[in-house]
């Protein structure tokens, strides 16, 4: 078990690493892999990272190069103050949000460089396509038919608090040095998780401060301490993170550069199941138990358990979203929802 106040990163499992020659390979690896694992040196060939190998500066000049001329959206946070982009004391944003150009904002970093009291700049989920020109051609990982969206991730040193995300994610460290520490799904019981509707960038975040771990107010989380894997990555080195495990992340060097590619397994008509969660707030968690307990049975008949009894007994053509959906289909149901809220 994990101190308060002491380290917790050396104690903890080390994700198993594999190798990726090629795409053949590299293909092989994702498919269907259901725990995290590294890949050094996937990416080291890329131009952005040898940029970045020669100097930091080097590589915001290179990034700088590709940018388009829109805002770019960044979080800063107080001079000198934590790292962490997080709540304060009054569970309101630790940081402000502003946008500028690219080389604006570089100038920035520039500018706080060296300094003890520099503020925390971060600028987090940049869509590729939309923010840069050429960036993705020059940069290429071939993910076969997969379709990812694919974002940077640039900053000073940042910790993100845990938290996860649907699409399962390759995360490639293109500058810099990052650290990623890993639960599975269900850990999300020990991991002390705040708000779903006030979150520093869009899903719920532990409350615990992994660089001082207070286990007298969080003692579950030495639980999930016991399922954790760490993950320390140098320029060139990617980490897979499969949907819905937490991961908590770090850029540890003065100048940090991630680029990432998020994918499904499903089509992305089917929607978010965040949205499902955030309704079924609304509607049902606050029911009397013995009505909540019949909309648990007809979840696990129509959704968990989608058995052919649900629907054997409807004529073909006639059972609608109880077929399995499309993107017609989809589209019709997501209507009827938006039509039903707005009432």
């Amino acid at each position: 078990m994990a101190e308060a106040g002491a380290s917790i990163f050396a104690a903890l499992t080390v994700a198993e690493e594999r190798e990726a020659p090629d795409a053949a390979a590299l293909d092989s690896l994702l498919r269907g892999a259901a725990t995290p694992f590294v890949i050094r040196g996937l990416v080291r060939d890329w131009p952005l990272v040898q940029a970045g190998l020669r100097s930091a500066v080097e590589a915001r000049g290179y990034l700088a190069d590709h940018a388009r001329p829109v805002p770019f959206a960044v979080s800063i946070g107080a001079p000198g103050g934590d790292d962490r982009l997080f709540y304060d004391a009054a569970m309101q944003m630790n940081f402000q949000m502003a946008k500028g150009k690219l080389a604006d904002i570089f100038a920035g970093i520039d500018a706080n460089e060296g300094r003890a009291d520099a503020p925390m700049i971060y600028l987090g989920s940049i869509d590729v396509p939309t923010h840069f020109d050429g960036l993705e051609a020059s940069n290429r990982l071939d993910l076969g038919a997969r379709e990812p969206l694919v974002s940077l991730w640039i900053g000073t040193p940042t910790r993100i608090a845990a938290h996860n995300d649907f699409p399962d994610n390759l995360a490639c460290c293109v500058a810099g040095k990052r650290r990623f520490t890993l639960f599975p799904p269900g850990q999300f019981r020990y991991l002390y998780l705040g708000p779903i509707d006030n979150t520093p960038a869009g899903r719920a975040v532990s409350m615990v401060d992994f660089h001082a771990p207070d286990l007298a107010a969080h003692p579950r989380f030495a639980e999930a301490l016991e399922h954790a894997l760490v993950a320390e990555l140098e320029p060139g080195d990617a980490v897979f993170i499969p949907s819905m495990w937490w991961h908590h992340v770090e850029g540890l060097a003065p100048f940090n550069v991630l680029m990432n590619y998020w994918w499904r397994e499903t089509p992305r008509f089917l929607g978010q199941p965040q949205d499902a969660l955030n309704h079924a707030i609304l509607s049902i968690r606050d029911l009397p138990a013995a009505e909540k307990a019949i909309w648990r049975d007809l979840f696990d008949h129509y959704v968990f358990g989608n058995s052919p009894e649900a629907t054997a007994h409807i004529p073909a053509g006639a059972r609608v979203v109880l077929d399995p959906l499309d993107a017609e289909s989809a589209g019709r149901l997501r209507s009827f929802l938006l039509r039903t809220l707005s009432r």
